[in-house]
C-alpha cells in the first residue's frame, strides 16, 4: 500500500463515500434496521407448552439448551417417546440442534403439513387483502414443493418470513460436509427460484454444489446443507450495511455446526451477507470447520485473515463484473463490513472464477467458481485453480487429489 494510499485525505474520502452509500440505501429502501419480525403464534404456544411438559416423568430440556445436552437427552429416549414427541412438538423438536437428524425430518415434514392447511385456509379469508391471500397462496405452494418426496428439510421455521434448512446427501454418513450460507433477502418464499435464477437460491446453490462436489470425487460420501436459517436483511438497506443480523446468525451457525452428526471436515460456502455472518462466526466455530470459502464479499467485519481467529483455510472470489466491487470496504461506526476479502493484503486464498456472471453466479454448473468451490469441499485442494493475483492459493493447504 501506498503512503498515499494511507492518507488521512484518501481515508476522509473513503468515510464520506460511505456515508454518501448509506444515505442512498435510506432514500431507496428505507430504515429497515428498526424493523422486527414477530414470532409466529403457533410456535409460541408450542415452545410455552414443552415448557411445561414431561416425558417418562422427566421435564423436558430447555429448547435452547447446547446441542450436547439435548443430544443426551434424545439418546435416553425410547424410539416410541422421540416419535411421539415429534408428532406432539413438530415446530419445536424439528429445529432443535441436537435432536437425531431423522427425527428432525419427520417433525419437519409433519409441521409442513400442519402450515400448509393454515396456508390454504388463509387463500380463502376474505378478512385479507388479495395481496395477503396472493402471499398465502405462494406461502402453501412452497410448503407443497418442500414435502416432495425425497427432501430432507433439517429446520423450518414459517414464523414471520419463514427460516429453513435443507440437506442434500446422508447427512449421517458423510464424510465432508459443505453448509452454504446465504444473503439478504432469504427467506421462505426465495429458498428456491424457477430458472433461470435456480442457481442464485440456497436450495439450488446447494444442489448445484452437491452435484459437482460428487462430480469431482465420486467415492467420497459428501453431504451438503442450504443453511436459510437465519433472518436476513430484507434488500440492501440499513441492515445490510451493519452486523446486527450477522452476529444473531453467527450464533446459530454455531449451533448448527455443534449439532452436526460424526467427525467429518466441514467447509462453509458463504456468499454476500452470508460471508459476513462467517466472519463474524468464525472465531467461535469448532476446529472441524476445515474451510471458510466466501464469494461476493461485501466484508467480514476484519480488517485481514488473521483477526477471524481460525486454523480454518479462508478463501475468497469475486467475479470480475460482481457489482459488490463497488460497495466501500470500510467499518465507520458500525456501518460497513470491513476490508475486501480478494485484496491480496487481506491474507485469505483468492480462487479464480471463470465464466461466473455477476454477483449471483458462482453456483452456475460449468463455472471455475463451482468447480473450486467442489474441490474445497471434498479437500481435493490441489485441484483449486488461483487467481491471477494469487497464483499460489493451493500452496500449503494440504490435502491431496487422490478419490
Amino acid at each position: 500500500m501506498t503512503s498515499f494510499d494511507s492518507s488521512p485525505t484518501l481515508t476522509a474520502w473513503r468515510a464520506l463515500l460511505a456515508v454518501a452509500v448509506v444515505f442512498v440505501m435510506l432514500a431507496t429502501t428505507g430504515w429497515t434496521a428498526v424493523r422486527h419480525q414477530q414470532s409466529d403464534e403457533p410456535r409460541t404456544l408450542a415452545l410455552a407448552s414443552w415448557a411445561r411438559d414431561r416425558v417418562g416423568g422427566r421435564a423436558l430440556p430447555d429448547a435452547d439448551a447446547p446441542p450436547h445436552r439435548l443430544a443426551q437427552f434424545f439418546a435416553t429416549l425410547t424410539a416410541a417417546q422421540r416419535t411421539a414427541l415429534a408428532d406432539k412438538y413438530p415446530l419445536v423438536v424439528g429445529n432443535l440442534n441436537g435432536a437425531p437428524v431423522t427425527l428432525r425430518y419427520h417433525a419437519n415434514r409433519r409441521a409442513l403439513v400442519q402450515a400448509r392447511a393454515v396456508e390454504r385456509q388463509r387463500m380463502h379469508d376474505a378478512r385479507l387483502s388479495p395481496d395477503g391471500r396472493a402471499e398465502a397462496l405462494h406461502r402453501m405452494e412452497r410448503f407443497q414443493s418442500m414435502l416432495a418426496r425425497g427432501r430432507h428439510i433439517l429446520a423450518f421455521d414459517p414464523s414471520g418470513k419463514g427460516r429453513a434448512a435443507e440437506v442434500f446427501g446422508d447427512l449421517g454418513r458423510a464424510e465432508r460436509i459443505s453448509v452454504v450460507v446465504p444473503g439478504v433477502d432469504t427467506n421462505l418464499l426465495t429458498l428456491e427460484r424457477p430458472a433461470p435464477k435456480v442457481n442464485a437460491a440456497p436450495v439450488g446453490m446447494a444442489k448445484s454444489l452437491y452435484a459437482a462436489e460428487r462430480a469431482a470425487r465420486p467415492r467420497t460420501r459428501t453431504a451438503v446443507i442450504a443453511w436459510a436459517d437465519y433472518t436476513t436483511p430484507a434488500g440492501i438497506g440499513m441492515d445490510a450495511a451493519l452486523g446486527n443480523l450477522a452476529e444473531r446468525g453467527a450464533v446459530r451457525l454455531k449451533a448448527l455446526v455443534d449439532a452436526l452428526p460424526g467427525h467429518a471436515p466441514v467447509s462453509l460456502f458463504c456468499h454476500s451477507y452470508g460471508s459476513v455472518l462467517c466472519g463474524v462466526a468464525a472465531h467461535e466455530l469448532p476446529s472441524r470447520v476445515a474451510d471458510i470459502a466466501v464469494a461476493g464479499s461485501p466484508g467480514m467485519r476484519v480488517e485481514n485473515a488473521a483477526q477471524l481467529h481460525t486454523d480454518a483455510r479462508v478463501w475468497a472470489m469475486r467475479d470480475h463484473d460482481d457489482w459488490i466491487e463497488d460497495v466501500p470496504n470500510l467499518e465507520l461506526g458500525g456501518l460497513g463490513h470491513g476490508a475486501d476479502p480478494v485484496d491480496p493484503a487481506f491474507g485469505a486464498r483468492i480462487a479464480a472464477t471463470g465464466g461466473a456472471v455477476g454477483h449471483s453466479g458462482y453456483f452456475e454448473p460449468g463455472t471455475e467458481s463451482l468447480s473450486n468451490f467442489a474441490a474445497i469441499g471434498v479437500g481435493a485442494y490441489a485441484s483449486v485453480s488461483c487467481a491471477s493475483s494469487d497464483s499460489t492459493c493451493h500452496d500449503g493447504a494440504g490435502g491431496g487429489q487422490g478419490i
